[in-house]
């Protein structure tokens, strides 16, 4: 099931029958709107029949170019710079917060079975959202955004998919590499993809990376759990 909504509000898939097992929730970038996300949606739901997908609106019109235009942002790009952009990012943060938070709930869905994924200012949100709080979601896919800053400690829980080209001269994909060491550093569970070619878009072949990492990534917690349950029964435990 699909609902196209107005602009103003979010698009959401449904499964076609039966109560969502996951939550996949969707941020667009600067000067876009939910449909932007579409084609991460119709990957999502390709793999995931059984999961809800919510590609949400940004709360404020596009106000970076003069004139503005039809799209929206998460938050101002308008005089934005190394200085400001961070304390931009923690006033926008907290509605999105709260919005995750109503979706898990309406769908009653614990936090392990949501995700978000974010492309450029999306991207952006959806990383710092995980900084700012914990037990929000399992896993982040961020398509060609950055952090607003460098991260100081590991999200929560969390599983980071970081996917970029290697031709963005938008958010340079360096940025990105220097992240994903600091989280492994910190302790984060966290994968960078690199592709060639490709420059600041929602490229199919990141959009394929990135169902391969949901496929395929084991988060910690879980072979932490796995572990266990071997111990427990005095089982070899699970290659790590």
């Amino acid at each position: 099931m699909t609902r196209e909504a107005a602009p103003s509000d979010a698009l959401i898939w449904l499964p076609s029958t039966g109560k969502p097992d996951l939550l996949f929730v969707l941020l667009h970038g600067a000067g876009a709107d939910a449909h932007q996300m579409r084609p991460v949606a119709e990957a999502l739901r390709a793999q995931y029949p059984q999961a809800a997908v919510v590609s949400l609106n940004g709360p404020e019109p596009f106000d970076a170019i003069p004139g503005g235009g039809s799209g929206q942002q998460w938050y101002s790009l308008r005089g934005a710079n190394d200085d400001n952009h961070g304390e931009r990012v923690a006033e926008a943060l907290p509605a999105l917060i709260r919005e995750l938070r109503r979706l898990a709930a309406q769908f009653e869905l614990e936090w392990e079975r949501v995700a978000m994924g974010g492309f450029s200012q999306g991207a952006v949100m959806a990383l710092e959202a995980v900084q700012a709080e914990v037990a929000l979601v399992g896993r982040v896919l961020a398509f060609s955004g950055a952090y607003a800053g460098s991260p100081d400690h590991a999200p929560f829980e969390v599983s980071v998919h970081l996917l970029h080209g290697m031709k963005d001269v938008v958010l340079p994909y360096q940025d990105q590499v220097d992240a994903a060491r600091r989280l492994v550093q910190l302790g984060a569970d966290v994968t960078a993809d690199i592709l060639p070619g490709i420059g600041h878009e929602l490229h199919p072949e990141l959009i394929a990376k990135a169902m391969e990492q949901l496929r395929t990534f084991v988060p910690a917690r879980l072979w932490r759990a796995a572990v266990q349950a071997a111990e427990e029964q005095g089982l070899k435990p699970p290659l790590q």
